[in-house]
């Protein structure tokens, strides 16, 4: 800490700050990874990092709750749930005179910026805060408080916000930290109900959080499949209790055996009035005579690990906002940190409030397709395709005769979780639309040796209830292999033209990838090829060019991050050892990468930089250090990550014997290769959305070539398309462009990963030696 001057700490030198950590409001899954990363993240810049205990209170009340935090104070907060630096509810801090003590706290401590992370009324409270800083220097000069020369190096006060909700309820981000977390409570909580409510033909009414934002009630009604869902914005019509028991009705008759229905706590009725349970229970159980109850998730939503997600979002805009922070001038704006899509960016924090709560007071209004309209684009998609995939009957969305087309739906490569969501939302939305959706059941080979087995061949239409409950099942309901259609494509040109087939929808990795690349080459020579064609990258491995993100990676790296908490708690319990965990991804490290983000590895080992001795020599000395200046915490266990095509010399086992026998008897390694489990069980929620909301969109693709001719729709180069994530946009990337561009066939991954920069970010979270710092033979540093 920088000598004292006149009773308060001097500035830091240059732009180096004293930044304020804190938590507010309720708690969310994934605060403390927010807490890791701007503690060491600042640390790291040459900043000192603070930690302001019990949120606002702990800023008024000042003393030992605004404590210095260093590096090895955050080590395994990744892992733990809610907010390790505490939070409270601060009635002083609302007027202005607990404000005043506020400000008075972070000057006697020298803290010059903050670091907020909560909901919407801590980040306006912060906003508060940093408006009226001058007013309030100048009254602790008045009232003697503070001196002048006390107070002059504390002219600004730099304000950034997380957003810490598990409602995510702020306007202009996608999701707030915490938010898919609670989700996935919901989710293994509703999948449990399922299973219970499908044995005995019953009804089940499951209330989730969210007063002005219906984002869980949705995303968990996508996510399972709900038959009817209860949002604050989209109140259900005057009619509703009919319409309702009308769904229920037509899926009971189609052999549904139960019935699920969300309810967000803030539903209402068109005329605001609150959905109850029991009068929904009631509905149920008398006209229907469903044998009907209800659950309320409560607190439960909040409870728990964050899931990987959370971990990464958090540690990502924990290590922005430090950043912004640096960055920032008097005359900044506070920034919110955000995520649209895939990408960080910042927003203004004041704005982003505003929009939040013109949400609320435009709820009040009842003008309901406003409040629609002020949701981020994303909710109201999610929305159309819940509303669109759910319903079994609707006439009303059926295309003209002369429109409606034959789509197939196939896997092809290795299974991954959301493949089934994938379908299920396909052929859901076929029907809805009068298209007549077709299963190509094990892939290529399927397709070619057993099309017309009997008495059931392995081309046949899906009905509604085929699909019904495959949301949260993983793997693959219509199996899946590497087989590619090159293997006799005379024969797959054949059975396109014998089953009729006017578009196909692939679902798969990398293999998928190559063969819609196959497929588009011998257009040529086979005009049955000349439809539309597109890919949903399925895959954990997330290596298909033209995204960067495929569905079943988030799956895979719940598992992967659960299997390595588990390792990190023997390793810790040992004490002094370190695990080699060994991850799959083929030539692409994203796994290793994203998993080693969020579990806090000391080192992660990927294809694309290979590894070598005097890096191995490096991380080894790394640590020596490490366990040397350990003096006995807990948590002290280290996990290091290495993509299992990372070297075909240096393998996981060869790798921990190296440390071992380097170690010389101070600290001990193992491996550990969690193989295929990593593939996962049931999908986690956000595989399951983004699942459900692609394949609808790749369905709506294929619906515009309807009715065009076969040479009309070969000359058209996003008639053989990928879907994508890229940066903050969903996209079509047409085919040969990918092929010819973006794609590195002989590593099987995009030429430019987009991931790969956050390799850096780990190495500075967990304070691994570059290489210009270490000696090149000993790997000792300089």
């Amino acid at each position: 800490m920088a000598p004292a001057v006149n009773g308060t700490p001097a500035p830091l030198s240059g732009k180096k700050r004293r930044i304020g950590v804190m938590t507010s409001g309720g708690d969310a899954p994934g605060m403390n990874g927010a807490v890791r990363a701007v503690v060491r993240m600042s640390i790291a810049k040459g900043c000192e990092a603070y930690g302001i205990y019990e949120g606002y209170e702990g800023l008024v009340q000042g003393g030992d709750l605004i404590k210095q935090m260093f590096w090895a104070d955050v080590r395994g907060w990744l892992s733990e749930g809610g907010t390790l630096i505490g939070t409270a509810r601060c009635m002083a801090f609302k007027e202005r005179p607990g404000r005043l003590r506020a400000a008075k706290n972070l000057i006697v401590k020298g803290i010059d910026a903050l670091v907020i992370c909560g909901g919407d009324g801590s980040l306006t409270g912060a906003d508060i805060l940093r408006a009226e800083w001058q007013g309030l220097l100048k009254e602790l000069v008045d009232t003697d408080e503070l001196t002048t020369d006390q107070v002059e190096p504390f002219r600004h006060l730099n304000i950034v916000g997380l957003v810490g909700s598990i409602d995510n309820d702020m306007s202009m981000t996608d999701a707030t930290i915490g938010c898919y977390s609670s989700l996935g409570q919901i989710c293994e909580c509703v999948d449990k109900i399922d299973d219970t409510a499908s044995s005995h033909q019953r009804a089940f009414i499951i209330e989730v959080m969210g007063r002005h934002c219906g984002w869980l009630a949705l995303m968990a009604g996508v996510s399972t499949g709900a038959d009817f869902v209860f949002l604050p914005e989209k109140p259900p019509a005057q009619d509703w209790k009919s319409q309702m028991c009308s769904v229920i009705s037509k899926h009971r008759k189609l052999g549904k055996r139960k019935t699920i229905v969300i309810v967000a706590e803030g539903a209402h009725d068109v005329a605001l009035n609150k959905i109850e349970l029991s009068e929904v229970k009631d509905l149920l159980s008398n006209n229907l005579k469903l044998d009907t109850r209800i659950t309320t998730l409560g607190h439960i939503q909040r409870g728990g690990k964050a899931c990987a997600y959370d971990r990464i979002l958090s540690t990502l805009q924990g290590v922005e906002a430090v950043e912004a922070v640096l960055e920032a001038t008097p005359e900044t704006p506070s920034p919110v940190i955000a995520i649209v899509e895939n990408k960080i960016v910042r927003k203004n924090l004041m704005e982003a409030v505003k929009a939040t709560h013109e949400i609320a007071q435009t709820i009040r209004r009842k003008d309901f397709d406003r409040v629609m309209e002020l949701r981020d684009a994303e909710f109201a998609e999610y929305h159309h395709a819940y509303m669109t995939t759910t319903a079994s009957e609707q006439p009303e969305l059926h295309l003209p005769q002369s429109k409606r087309m034959r789509i197939a739906i196939i896997h092809v490569g290795a299974p991954a979780g959301g493949m089934n969501a994938a379908t299920r939302a396909a052929v859901a939305y076929c029907l809805a639309r009068g298209h007549t959706p077709i299963g190509i059941h094990n892939s290529f080979t399927g397709l070619c040796r057993h099309h017309d087995d009997k008495p059931l061949g392995s081309v046949r239409d899906f009905t509604w209830l085929d699909v019904e409950g495959w949301v949260s099942k993983g793997g693959s309901e219509i199996g899946t292999n590497r087989t590619l259609p090159d293997e006799d494509m005379e024969q797959t040109a054949k059975c396109f033209e014998l089953y009729k087939i006017d578009g196909l929808f692939f679902i798969g990795g990398f293999e998928a990838f190559a063969a819609l690349s196959q497929l588009r080459k011998a257009r040529v020579d086979y005009p049955a090829f000349n439809i539309p064609m597109a890919l949903l990258p399925a895959t954990i491995s997330n290596n298909v060019p033209g995204t960067e993100y495929s569905v079943g990676s988030d799956t895979c790296l719940n598992v992967l991050v659960g299997y390595c908490d588990n390792i990190r708690q023997s390793a810790s319990a040992s004490r002094r050892r370190v695990f080699v965990v060994e991850t799959q991804g083929g030539k692409s490290g994203y796994v290793a990468t994203l998993s080693g983000l969020a579990v806090g590895a000391t080192a992660v080992y990927t294809p694309e930089e290979g590894i070598g001795i005097r890096m191995l020599a490096r991380d080894i000395e790394h640590l020596r250090r490490g366990f040397a200046n350990d003096r006995g915490q807990n948590r002290a266990g280290k996990l290091i990550l290495r993509n299992e095509t990372a070297s075909t010399v240096y393998t996981t086992d060869v790798i921990a014997h190296m440390i071992a026998e380097e170690a010389k008897g101070r600290f001990e390694s193992r491996s550990a290769i969690p193989g295929h489990v990593q593939q996962g069980d049931r999908p986690s929620p956000m595989d399951r959305v983004r699942a459900v909301r692609l394949a609808v969109k790749c369905v709506q693709h294929l619906e515009t070539y309807a009715g065009l001719s076969q040479d009309e729709i070969k000359a058209d180069k996003m008639s053989m398309s990928v879907i994508g994530i890229k940066g903050a946009k969903v996209v079509f990337g047409a085919m040969k462009e990918l092929e010819e561009k973006e794609t590195d066939w002989k590593a099987r991954r995009p030429k430019n990963e987009a991931w790969l920069e956050l390799k850096a970010t780990i190495d500075t979270l967990s304070a691994r030696p570059k290489p210009e710092d270490c000696c090149e033979n000993c790997g000792k540093a300089k």
